[in-house]
C-alpha cells in the first residue's frame, strides 16, 4: 500500500504524477515560469494530494537519495550546478532555492534521487570527465521505458534492452539500457542539440568563450540556430521548407539524435528496440522523422506511459517512488539497482587547479 508522487522539473513545465497502490490518482502539468514566479504553487499542489508516503522531488543533475531534511546549500549547488549569481537569470532555476525552503517547511516526505552517473550499473570508465550522462528526470524516463517494454513484450525487467531517445522541450538525451539496467548515456549537455540547448560543446569553442554564463547551456539549439528563439516547435516546423536557416537547424537535431543512437549502439549493439519520448516526440512530424531515420538500427517505438498529461519523467518518478516504498514496482527499482546509487555528479581526473568544481563543494 503506497501513495506517492513523482515530479518532473522541466524547462517548459513542472509535471506531477501520483500513484496510489500502483494506480494513477494525479496527472497534471504546471508552467515552469509560473512556479519560478511563485514556488508556493507547487507546494500547494502537493499538499492538496495528501496523505503521501513519498514524493520524488525536483532533483536536477541528481543526488544519491537525499531527504529534504538533509538538503542544504551544497546539495542545492550539486543538483543545479549554478551559483547564486546566475540562478535568477534562468526561469527554471530562479525560484529553486525559495522552493526548497518552502518544501522543507511543508513537512512533506520528499526525497531527491540520483542521475545516471550515480548508478553502479554504469562502468567507471564511462564516467570519466563526465557530468551529464542523463539527469535525474532522464533516469525516471528510463524506468518508464523498462516498464513499457516489459509489458508490451511480456518479458521480465531484466530482459529489457533498448536505446532511449528523449527529445524534451529544451534538451535532447540518448541513453542505453541492457538487461534492465542503465549502462550509458549522453545527456542534454553532452550529446546532440536540443530545441533550445546547443548540446555538447566543442572544447575549443569553450576555450574561446572563456568564462560563460549557465544560460549558454540553455541556448544555441534549433530555435536559436534558426534565429527564432520565441517560436514554438510547431511554428518552426512550418517554416522548414521555406526558410534558409530553419531547415539546417532541424537537420542538426535529427542528425544529432541519429549520431548519438549510433554511438550508444557501440555499447549495446543488439537492442530489442529504440524508444522515443519527450515533449517534441508528441509532435507527429518530429516523431515520424526520427522513426524513419532510426529504424535502420532497430524497431522504433514511442512509449505509451501510464498517464495522459504528465510527461514521461514525472510518470517514471512516480514508478520509482512506488518501488522505493516497496509497492507494485519494487522489482523495477531492484532490477535497476537504484538504491545503490552513490557519489557525486562528476568523475574527473583533472587536477583541482583545472576545475572550478572543487571550489564550489
Amino acid at each position: 500500500m503506497s501513495r506517492v508522487i513523482g515530479i518532473d522539473p522541466g524547462t517548459v513545465s513542472f509535471d506531477l504524477c501520483g500513484l496510489e497502490n500502483g494506480r494513477v490518482f494525479l496527472d497534471t502539468s504546471i508552467p515552469s515560469a509560473e512556479i519560478g514566479a511563485n514556488p508556493q504553487v507547487l507546494v500547494d499542489a502537493l499538499k492538496a494530494a495528501q496523505p503521501l508516503d513519498l514524493v520524488i522531488g525536483p532533483s536536477g543533475y541528481g543526488l544519491p537519495w537525499v531527504s529534504i531534511e538533509e538538503f542544504g546549500e551544497q546539495e542545492l549547488f550539486l543538483f543545479i550546478l549554478a551559483d547564486e549569481r546566475e540562478r535568477n537569470q534562468i526561469s527554471v532555476l530562479g525560484g529553486m532555492a525559495e522552493m526548497i525552503g518552502m518544501l522543507k517547511a511543508s513537512g512533506l516526505p520528499i526525497q531527491f534521487m540520483p542521475g545516471v552517473i550515480h548508478l553502479p550499473t554504469v562502468p567507471e570508465h564511462r564516467k570519466m570527465n563526465k557530468i551529464d550522462m542523463g539527469t535525474a528526470d532522464k533516469l525516471c524516463c528510463l524506468a518508464l521505458g523498462i516498464l513499457d517494454q516489459a509489458r508490451r513484450h511480456h518479458i521480465a525487467y531484466r530482459e529489457t534492452s533498448f536505446i532511449f531517445v528523449e527529445v524534451g522541450g529544451a534538451y535532447t538525451a540518448v541513453m542505453a539500457v541492457q538487461g534492465g539496467q542503465v549502462v550509458d548515456g549522453l545527456g542534454g549537455s553532452s550529446g546532440g542539440p536540443g530545441f533550445y540547448s546547443l548540446g555538447a560543446m566543442d572544447g575549443e569553442l569553450a576555450y574561446l568563450l572563456g568564462s560563460f554564463p549557465k544560460s549558454v547551456l540553455f541556448s544555441g539549439g534549433v530555435a536559436y540556430a534558426a534565429g527564432q528563439p520565441a517560436m514554438s516547435p510547431e511554428e518552426l516546423l512550418a517554416l522548414q521548407e521555406i526558410s534558409p536557416t530553419v531547415g539546417p537547424a532541424w537537420e542538426a537535431l535529427f542528425e544529432g539524435v541519429t549520431k548519438s543512437v549510433a554511438a550508444e549502439m557501440t555499447v549495446v549493439p543488439r537492442v530489442r528496440e529504440i524508444l522515443l519520448s519527450g515533449r517534441l516526440c508528441r509532435i507527429p512530424a518530429i516523431r515520424e522523422e526520427l522513426a524513419e531515420r532510426l529504424s535502420r538500427f532497430a524497431p522504433v517505438h514511442r512509449i505509451a506511459g501510464i498517464a495522459h498529461t504528465a510527461k514521461e519523467a514525472a510518470q517514471g518518478a512516480a514508478l520509482i517512488a512506488d518501488g522505493m516504498m516497496g509497492g507494485q514496482f519494487a522489482d523495477l527499482v531492484e532490477t535497476m539497482r537504484l538504491k545503490e546509487a552513490k557519489g557525486r555528479c562528476w568523475t574527473t581526473f583533472m587536477s583541482a587547479s583545472q576545475t572550478n568544481l572543487s571550489r564550489s563543494t
